[in-house]
């Protein structure tokens, strides 16, 4: 007889720039400095290029949090590209306020290719957030879970086009994003 192991592993996404964040990774790496398995880096050419549909596909994909990672402003290697970053995540972070998810899910992390240690503190510090705050289910997909009744009644819903089992799905505009809305009365 096999026993489950039910512990909460959260899964993190981690955009990191190529020429800072992700050689702080790198460097982490190659000191042999730990931090979790869970985190998934996705290495991206400039912190700026982290579209906000990026993070909220990654929380609907099921990511338990998202954290960007970019160069020091002023050392961008695109010259002005972390400053854009930084607005469009205010823009974002407000966003995701209005929306409900916990301030502690997404977070920007400013990591030079000389910060093995830092990137490896930050990566222990936001898992162990995450790991407090629990399972993301604000944003999760929920286009091929069973509802209940009274969630079918209280959310928006239509039927579910990935799935052939006739079940519902919560729709919320454009691309598809399922993000859980109240039903106007």
């Amino acid at each position: 007889m096999q026993v489950e192991n039910t512990e909460f592993r959260p899964k993190i996404v981690a955009f990191c720039c190529n020429w800072c964040s992700y050689a702080g990774a790198d460097l982490a790496g190659s000191s042999r400095l730990a931090y979790p398995a869970d985190v998934k880096i996705i290495r991206v050419p400039c912190s700026c290029r982290v579209n906000p549909m990026f993070i909220l596909r990654a929380f609907q994909r099921g990511a338990d949090g998202v954290i960007l990672c970019g160069c020091h402003p002023g050392d961008c290697h695109y010259t002005t590209g972390n400053y854009y970053t930084r607005r469009r995540m205010t823009l974002l972070f407000s966003m995701l306020d209005y929306l409900g998810v916990e301030n502690g899910r997404t977070r920007v992390e400013w990591v030079s290719a000389a910060e093995g240690v830092k990137f490896s503190t930050t990566m222990n510090e936001f898992v162990a957030k995450i790991h407090e705050l629990g399972e993301n289910v604000r944003l999760e997909d929920l286009r091929c879970k069973n509802l209940s009744q009274e969630q079918k009644s209280f959310w928006l819903t239509e039927p579910c086009r990935g799935c052939s089992a006739g079940k519902r799905a919560i729709w919320a505009g454009t691309r598809s994003l399922l993000i859980l809305k109240k039903k106007k009365i």
